[in-house]
């Protein structure tokens, strides 16, 4: 019997949700000096976990999931501004006031049975990237429910992204549509172009198409820099990039294996009247 998981990258739910609850509020009359006064931050927030919560559920009926969790990042700084001081520089952080908020709309996710998983170093993308990986090692299904083109890159057929917001799969034919390679070539062609969102360098000079057009032709990433046939306009752009390459493709790629700590049934909903026998598939601790 098949188990389906259902991992909610849980900010960019929550900071969504929270970005259309509080867009009608914005320069206007309810914010002073680019913020909001008190009593529109307790209301936004309020109409913020509602709203969560309610996604929550409609994902949980829509999915019909036998297992769920909502996957939180660290509060402390990642690997990855480690590797790379620069990672996430400049982008917007989350308002004190709606951070604060979380431990609430963790305790409505609750409510629906939904128990929430908060590393102490690792990212949630790292996190969600784990349990969907060895959940299809063992030929369970995964759907994550995020919005972030980074997990584009696990795609298999065991693991599925649904963007909730546009209720839509991002599938194979999606990553075809948008960048023109196949879902397992993402990361070398983000190596190659950057990541702007992440503030992830790449090659000076190398766009989308061009990376694309390179993957397509050769392959991969090695591939690319081992040919001997590259016109020569794109290797005077390639060369001495190896580092930068390698670099920009380590803080890409997901992790696939940091220890949980737990096994599968204890994020089994409690609604779900038909269970795989959770043993057989981790008789040990994730």
């Amino acid at each position: 019997m098949s188990a389906h998981l259902v991992l909610i990258d849980a900010l960019n739910l929550i900071r969504r949700i929270y970005a259309v609850q509080e867009r009608p509020f914005v320069q206007s009359k309810h914010q002073l000096d680019g913020e909001l006064s008190t009593k529109t931050q307790q209301q936004v927030l309020f109409n913020t976990q509602k709203a969560c919560v309610k996604a929550l559920d409609n994902i949980l009926k829509h999915q019909q999931a036998s297992h769920a969790l909502a996957v939180f990042d660290s509060q402390k700084p990642c690997w990855r501004y480690k590797l790379y001081p620069d990672y996430k520089k400049g982008r917007k952080k989350m308002p004190s006031y709606l951070a604060e908020q979380l431990p609430n709309i963790q305790d409505g996710f609750l409510e629906l049975g939904v128990d929430s998983l908060i590393s102490e170093e690792d990212e949630a993308d790292d996190l969600i990237a784990t349990l969907a990986t060895k959940m299809a090692l063992h030929g369970q299904h995964v759907t994550i429910v995020s919005t972030d083109k980074g997990f584009l890159s696990l795609l298999s057929p065991h693991v599925h992204i649904y963007d909730y917001f546009n209720r839509r799969y991002l599938d194979d034919e999606y990553v075809k549509e948008k960048f023109d390679i196949k879902p397992a070539q993402l990361i070398d062609l983000w190596s190659l172009t950057g990541d702007n969102t992440n503030k992830i360098p790449g090659v000076a000079g190398i766009g989308q198409i061009t990376a694309a057009n390179l993957l397509n032709e050769h392959g991969s990433i090695t591939a690319i820099l081992q040919s001997g046939n590259i016109k020569s306009a794109v290797q005077e752009k390639l060369n001495g990039c190896e580092e930068q390459i390698t670099l920009s493709k380590k803080l890409l790629t997901l992790k696939p294996n940091i220890p949980l700590g737990f096994n599968l049934k204890d994020i089994r909903l409690e609604q779900s009247t038909e269970q795989p026998n959770i043993t057989q598939i981790y008789p040990q601790t994730l």
